[in-house]
């Protein structure tokens, strides 16, 4: 194949579901990839597992999306990559075996690629937490899931053998867009080069509308038109790995070298050595240059050798946050909420508020840039106090939300509370990460049929 379309039909769970039908039903796409983990992802998928068994483990988003996209898809023949299977890539593709069927679409491929999760073993593997350098054993009895992040082979290999569709758990975000790439061109796991162009494309188009404009727009410096309406990318790639980013002709938003730039570099350390289970991609050799309105080519993306390690991401029970927001408006409104600081201070020591962290914010004031906030910051006209604790017990941070109902009658003068409706405590799920060998991690395909 000489020219590639490739698609970006979400980049998180929670990310908006029109974009996705867009480029389905307009984008004249051979494949449609959805990226919907982010790291704390799993970790909250086995903790709501844990709390209600009836949960499949799989996006809850799942059916909106293939109903959204498979009628466009089928009809343009567009083949889908998602890591929507989160825990349970199985009953994911048995699910969506299930909507193919309804319908019509007889005798699609479903492939589900899982492997990734390694909780088991995760303790025996061994190794340092990266984030403090204690070893993964000391936080053993907290682990309630341990994922690897899988690479773009696995998905490449479903794709030879006729899939589809397919479905994964965990794997790295820019692995989703490349396997079409290794698939389509025959790159070899070991090109190191073109693996490195087709990594770097697939982090443009991981982050959906972030390279379209979203994201971006700051009024009177970065201006975007219509940012209602933005579509998710399209790469139109080539065999050697460059590719012109564009979207949907009519919409709104923006691709220019600042759009892309900024994807380019976010959630980058080190733009020579951005590591990927694949690749590590070197971003410091790329050409930008502007091919027409919306559409930027992206050329000379580097790659270097693999690593022979691969991240996991793994979640640990870290306790319980309480939390809870009072309001005050009008002049003084500052001074009223210092006050009611003081207090809730003095308050949670005298029913002795056991809390491993305690934070006390003024939204609008403090609350984003904490004891960096200048002294000589306007005054505001009104102002949300947020008071949250991280304790280790539910008990402990209910102690928050009753505290702060007692500010309604027994605190400062024209304080604004709301009515406790929702539940404030909630469970920390902390992520951490380690390294494995890459020979430890076996991912699996597991094959279905409509």
């Amino acid at each position: 194949m000489s020219g590639l379309r490739i698609g970006a039909g979400s980049a998180w769970w929670g990310d908006r579901i029109e974009p996705a039908k867009l480029n389905a039903e307009q984008g004249d796409l051979d494949y449609l990839c959805f990226e919907t983990m982010a790291e704390a992802t799993v970790s909250a998928a086995q903790v709501r597992k844990r709390r209600d068994p009836s949960f499949p483990g799989y996006d809850t988003y799942l059916d909106d999306r293939m109903k959204a996209v498979l009628p466009g898809c089928l009809k343009r023949g567009t083949r889908i990559i998602s890591n929507q299977g989160w825990i349970n890539p199985d009953g994911a593709a048995q699910r969506i075996v299930e909507l193919l069927r309804e319908h019509g679409a007889r005798g699609k491929k479903v492939a589900a690629v899982s492997g990734s999760l390694i909780t088991d073993r995760i303790a025996k593997l061994g190794g340092t937490i990266l984030e403090n350098g204690a070893p993964v054993s000391s936080i053993a009895s907290e682990i309630i899931s341990a994922e690897a992040y899988l690479g773009a082979e696995p998905i490449a290999e479903a794709l030879r053998q006729g899939a589809d569709i397919v479905i994964t758990g965990r794997v790295a975000d820019p692995s989703l867009f490349l396997a079409p790439m290794m698939h389509e061109f025959g790159w070899r796991a070991d090109d190191f080069a073109k693996l490195g162009a087709g990594s770097g494309l697939g982090h443009l188009l991981e982050c959906g509308a972030q390279v379209t404009g979203g994201y971006f727009a700051d009024p009177g410096f970065k201006d975007v038109s219509n940012p209602w309406d933005l579509a998710f990318p399209i790469a139109e790639v080539e065999s050697d790995g460059s590719a012109v980013i564009a979207k949907v002709a009519g919409t709104g938003g923006a691709i220019n070298a600042m759009t892309v730039k900024e994807q380019m570099l976010y959630e980058v350390h080190d733009p020579a050595n951005y590591i990927t289970p694949d690749v590590v991609v070197d971003f410091t050799t790329a050409a930008l240059e502007q091919a027409g309105p919306d559409r930027m080519r992206v050329r000379n993306i580097g790659g270097k050798p693999r690593t022979a390690t691969l991240k996991v991401s793994m979640g640990c029970m870290e306790g319980f946050i309480g939390e809870d927001m009072f309001f005050y408006a009008g002049p003084g409104a500052l001074r009223r909420a210092q006050l009611a600081k003081t207090i809730l201070e003095e308050r949670f020591r005298i029913v002795d508020l056991k809390a491993d962290d305690l934070r006390i914010d003024f939204l609008g004031v403090n609350a984003i840039h904490g004891e960096a906030t200048p002294q000589d910051a306007p005054e505001p006209y009104e102002i949300a106090v947020r008071v949250a604790a991280r304790c280790k017990t539910r008990e402990e941070a209910l102690k928050v939300g009753r505290e702060i109902d007692g500010m309604a009658v027994s605190g400062v003068g024209m304080t604004g509370k709301r009515v406790p409706h929702q539940d404030r405590a909630r469970e920390i799920i902390g992520v951490w990460s380690t390294l494995v060998p890459r020979e430890k991690v076996a991912p699996v395909i597991t094959w279905y049929e409509s």
